[in-house]
């Protein structure tokens, strides 16, 4: 079954709201189960991996000589790697980050 524009809609609000999926569900009055069913489905989609993300030159406080991958996520948060990452491991993270 695919997912509905008015599923696919309240996903992606709560993806970027910082809510719980229960919190979520009881300010929107939505049937957590049924959200529970319809997030499956819109995870198993084929569709492409997009993560709003933004890659900087860390300032190499600890080490100047060592270069960084820095990524910034719209909900604040922030990951330094250093620039030998495995270019697949990065991508599974990337993945299970969704």
């Amino acid at each position: 079954m695919a997912v509905t524009n008015h599923w696919r809609s309240h996903i992606e609000a709560w993806q970027s709201s910082g809510l719980t999926q229960a919190a979520y569900c009881r300010q929107h009055q939505l049937n957590s189960r049924t959200f529970t069913a319809r997030l499956s489905e819109y995870r198993r989609e084929d569709k492409p991996l997009l993560i709003p993300v933004t890659v900087t030159q860390s300032s190499g406080e600890l080490n100047p000589e060592a270069k960084q991958i820095v990524l910034h996520c719209v909900q604040g948060h922030r990951l330094e790697l250093p620039e030998t990452v495995s270019a697949l491991w990065l991508s599974a993270l990337l993945r299970g980050l969704t």
